[in-house]
């Protein structure tokens, strides 16, 4: 086994791939480190594929550029398939959106090399911002993988609190040992499938499955990359599709750090948090909804989540 691989999901992404390519073309202080670089193209029908069949024939360097097709649509399949033509020990994910400078490849490994225990670590995002972000969009800025926390050291996550953060998978580096052990090859939750934002939330299932499996799960405060945002991704449509898809994970997500028999009893609690936030935020913001986009954002976040127990709640006892 090599021992790093960069593991790149694109879909449609010709404009941002060449950056990418030159980013991990200008890595440094690799030279003791085995790597490469493993594309997954999700049925993209742009330029995708000629564009990185041109990179292969002009790349001399030691680590080679290896392309696969993935035709079942879904952010998991893309990874499952990532993850299966990886041959490093350590793999780590970027987006066509994502750019990262010229130390991560060697801080990502350095510190998977030291934290044997790590099945799954991320760093900082920092935010490029291609438009004007709404008002308050701080509250919700985790939610489109931007991550510029002020802890200075590394930490590992607690699993044990129900409902604690856990790094989105942007940069997200996975031992792949972790990931075999653990990870099912059907997700319930796939990712953006052709445009749609209701089955988000499968990078947190991924890492609460290598969690339960026992591995730890860090913060690095080291790794950094850096996140494209684009104009229509602070508008209030996609704002509203993203943070709802997000609340109808919510019963997928939370549910996995329960045994089985105590889903049923736990359930109702959940509901009722979210119904409290529900009536909290419509009597903090009132008309004030129709034109606070983060507001009105995150009212459709718990809903998504109220709604999301409800649907598993009536399966259970109607069946």
């Amino acid at each position: 086994m090599l021992n790093f691989s960069v593991a790149i999901r694109i879909y449609n992404g010709e404009k941002y791939l060449p950056l990418l390519l030159e980013k991990l073309r200008s890595q440094l202080n690799t030279e003791n480190i085995s790597w490469e670089i493993v594309i997954v193209d999700n049925n993209s029908t742009d330029n995708t594929a000629r564009i990185i069949q041109e990179y292969q024939l002009d790349w001399s360097e030691l680590y080679p550029i290896h392309y696969f097709f993935e035709p079942q649509q879904g952010a998991s399949y893309a990874r499952q398939r990532a993850m299966k033509e990886a041959k490093g020990s350590l793999v780590g994910f970027l987006d066509d959106d994502n750019l990262p400078p010229p130390d991560w490849v060697a801080s990502a490994y350095v510190f998977g090399q030291s934290h044997p225990q790590a099945g799954a670590y991320n760093g900082l995002i920092h935010a490029i911002y291609q438009g004007e972000p709404p008002k308050n969009f701080k509250k919700i800025a985790s939610c489109l993988a931007i991550i510029e926390w002020k802890e200075t050291e590394p930490f590992c996550f607690n699993l044990q609190k129900k409902g604690g953060l856990l790094p989105p998978g942007a940069g997200i580096v996975i031992r792949k040992e972790a990931w075999e052990e653990n990870v099912p090859f059907n997700l319930e939750l796939k990712g953006p499938v052709s445009g749609s934002l209701n089955a988000k939330g499968e990078d947190i299932e991924t890492l609460l499955y290598i969690g339960n499996g026992g591995w730890e799960i860090w913060f690095n405060p080291g790794m950094h990359i850096y996140h494209k945002i684009s104009q229509s991704r602070l508008e209030k449509e996609y704002l509203i599709k993203l943070l709802r898809g997000i609340g109808l994970s919510r019963h997928r997500t939370r549910m996995l750090g329960y045994p089985p028999w105590q889903r049923p009893l736990v359930i109702p609690l959940y509901m009722a948090n979210d119904l409290r936030k529900v009536i909290i935020n419509r009597l903090k913001y009132g008309k004030e909804l129709e034109t606070d986009i983060v507001a009105a954002s995150q009212m459709e976040m718990y809903l998504g989540s109220l709604e999301s127990h409800w649907q598993e709640l009536k399966y259970f006892f109607w069946k």
